[in-house]
């Protein structure tokens, strides 16, 4: 044990550490590019670790895109090491990036590759370098993996002058005009509009050009909401699992839209539907009897099909959410009995009581398979923990 400053023991004063010669830490900066370009741009895999390795890749991306705001982070992020280095702190450098789409799926990227780096250098702090808020968005998910001392953010210094001013925003206009990610949007939408009230001056058909802007805006709003452009761009990149994700909700909905139409064709023939309002034919036990019985076996199985599909592709690619996919299947098929004895009371006049007992019981099993699954799950999330 180490001897206690004369002071220390003389007036009893705790004193906080002032540097790295008292309490060495080891520091781990890291860079953080959340939209992957060093991936997208510069055909680098994360994460890089290493200030040889920084550099290279900063170098890399800096050479693909000059004005990438990323490879000054990644140089600044190399500068930091060099001055920890040099106050005798015990660091390391890296670039961790997420994913071209950000959100969850750039999110969990980030946590896995700081896992990784921290696997193999117990760092007990971290320094963040960043170019802009956008990156620092997922400093809680580095939060939880080691604490956080710093946060850098690095801002490309632009000149003042009418020129430069001229030169910058000539950027941001060329960037509208050849950038995909922007250009389909700034200029096709209007390019549309106006190709449409083009056409409808040519052709005479004035009246119809209010319907035709609302339905081009209406369109682009809609592609824009659901990142559908981005979908079909990606069919492209499609895994193994995806493609069985496709082909079980494909198939799944062809066998419901069957179902619902097996279930209309049980409908007595005897009974006018064509002449009957909406609340008569909800309101009939023999028309939703009939058509329930019609409709509920392959309505089962499309809605198996999907889940099965999904369940089953999850688990190829080592998804955590197998417990609530097993346990939709078993609810899903707990529930097919009660739906049958459903249909019977309105069709057939059985008696209530079994539907209730049917879905006791089945409550009964959900509670009984959610624990064992809940319990077996924690188990092995528990020994994977021990054996990291």
């Amino acid at each position: 044990m180490s001897r206690q400053p004369a002071d220390y023991q003389r007036n009893h004063k705790i004193e906080v550490p002032k540097g790295p010669e008292s309490s060495p830490s080891r520091l781990l900066v890291l860079c953080i590019d959340r939209d992957d370009d060093i991936g997208s741009k510069g055909g680098i895999e994360t994460p890089v670790v290493g200030r040889d390795q920084c550099i290279n890749a900063g170098t890399r991306l800096a050479i693909e895109d000059p004005e990438d705001a990323d490879a000054n982070a990644i140089f600044g992020a190399v500068k930091t090491y060099e001055e920890l280095v040099s106050k005798g702190y015990d660091v390391e450098v890296a670039v961790v990036a997420g994913k071209y789409n950000r959100g969850v799926e750039a999110d969990e990227k980030i946590s896995r590759e700081v896992q990784a780096i921290l696997s193999r250098y117990q760092a007990t702090g971290a320094v963040i370098v960043s170019d802009g808020e956008d990156d620092e968005t997922v400093l809680p998910v580095i939060q939880s993996r080691v604490p956080v001392v710093s946060v850098q953010r690095i801002i490309i210094r632009h000149s003042r002058s009418v020129e430069y001013s001229y030169a910058v925003f000539g950027r941001y206009i060329k960037a509208l005009m050849y950038d995909p990610q922007y250009s389909k949007f700034f200029l096709g939408v209007p390019g549309a509009l106006l190709l449409a009230g083009g056409l409808a001056v040519a052709f005479e058909q004035t009246k119809w050009l209010t319907v035709m802007i609302l339905a081009i805006l209406g369109g682009a709003f809609i592609v824009r909401a659901f990142d559908i452009d981005r979908t079909v761009s990606s069919l492209g990149k499609l895994s193994p699992t995806d493609f069985i994700k496709i082909f079980s909700v494909i198939g799944g909905i062809l066998v419901i839209l069957a179902a619902i139409a097996n279930g209309i064709s049980s409908i007595p023939h005897d009974i006018p539907v064509y002449n009957m309002n909406a609340l008569e034919i909800v309101t009939n036990k023999t028309i939703v009897g009939s058509f329930a019985k019609g409709t509920i076996t392959l309505l089962w199985i499309g809605i198996a099909t999907v889940l099965g599909g999904v369940f089953l592709a999850n688990w190829l690619k080592g998804s955590s959410r197998e417990v609530s996919e097993i346990l939709r299947l078993v609810v899903l098929g707990l529930l097919y009995i009660p739906v049958v004895q459903f249909a019977s009371v309105l069709t057939e006049g059985t008696s209530p009581f079994t539907l209730i007992s049917s879905l006791l019981i089945g409550l009964a099993v959900s509670l009984v398979a959610a624990t064992i699954l809940y319990q077996r799950f924690r188990h092995r999330r528990s020994g994977e923990a021990l054996k990291h």
